[in-house]
């Protein structure tokens, strides 16, 4: 087990170098259209080409890419070209935001999507029917889609929920509450649907096993068999499922943020990108890409523990 772990931990560091360079490289080349945004349409050829060399985008790829990489390593993730705020600042207020909209919508997801899987896989009929068709429905409609009929619903006809705006929880739990609700089932109904699909795929075939027929035919309540044998065998790719759609609901989280004027990461990066500010989407990226590689290694950790075949991986 510890190996398999080794080995997750060597594979998430080089996808986080891999992913770095590869979104470095996207952004190099663009130093006179960054210089120039900075300086505005009205400045000089001349003070551009200058703006340029002082921001250090004149040197080659790799200089600059081994440069940023030393500085990221000890934490230092630069300074914004148009602010001038620090990276790790400007992520240290964006961050949480992000990070309460991922985290509350993978928790009610494990449960809702365990309990609706199980509810589908064991009963089937109707309710098999309709789980079915959350799940085509759920996967057709982007989350942005459903954050502006949620906001219109429920913030401009019943006015139960604020439109837009964050409140943070150490200023008012109940307004806190109140603005991060329409954001999470936003994100909330795609992820149910596609998890709790992939839940009652694993139950049906953990269903259809030997073991589930040697236990019932010991008398054991089917209760028991379900939740105590065969969810823990069904657990396994449900979770890796779950793990895998973090970077679905961070791609999803841009988008409801920018619709519901949440101060988090997504929109910070959206702004960064546009502006070519090089520091801001490189920070933003490699946050991105750790908060993915956490959710992976906690799911291949978790699986490791329900599936003992896992463990020599």
């Amino acid at each position: 087990m510890m190996l398999s772990l080794l080995k997750s931990l060597l594979r998430s560091a080089a996808i986080l170098f891999l992913v770095s360079f590869a979104a470095f490289c996207l952004m190099f080349g663009n130093g006179t259209g960054t210089a120039r945004a900075i300086l505005g349409y009205q400045a000089t050829e001349a003070d551009v080409q200058r703006k340029v060399v002082d921001l250090g985008l004149d040197r080659p790829l790799l200089v600059q890419f081994g440069d940023w990489l030393v500085h990221a390593v000890t934490g230092n993730l630069g300074e914004s070209f148009f602010t001038g705020q620090t990276v790790t600042s400007a992520l240290s207020t964006r961050v949480p935001v992000t990070l309460t909209l991922i985290i509350l919508t993978l928790i009610f997801t494990l449960i809702l999507s365990v309990l609706l899987g199980v509810a589908a896989a064991v009963y089937g009929g109707w309710l098999d029917k309709v789980l079915q068709f959350i799940s085509v429905l759920g996967a057709a409609v982007p989350p942005f889609i459903i954050a502006i009929a949620l906001v219109f619903t429920f913030a401009i006809s019943v006015r139960m929920f604020p439109a837009t705006g964050y409140v943070s929880p150490d200023r008012s739990f109940t307004g806190w509450i109140l603005s991060i609700t329409l954001p999470v089932v936003a994100l909330l109904i795609g992820s149910v649907a596609s998890a709790a699909s992939q839940f009652r795929g694993a139950v049906l075939d953990a269903l259809s096993k030997d073991f589930v027929r040697t236990l019932r035919a010991r008398g054991l309540k089917e209760s028991h068999v379900v939740f105590r044998h065969v969810l823990r065998n069904a657990g396994g790719p449900g979770l890796t499922v779950l793990s895998l759609q973090t970077l679905g609901l961070l791609g999803g989280a841009i988008f409801v943020e920018q619709v519901m004027a949440l101060p988090g990461m997504g929109q910070m990066t959206v702004q960064s990108a546009q502006q070519a500010d090089v520091p801001m989407v490189m920070g933003s990226v490699v946050v991105t890409i750790i908060i993915v590689l956490c959710v992976n290694f906690l799911g291949d950790l978790a699986n490791s523990v329900l599936n003992p075949k896992a463990r020599t991986r």
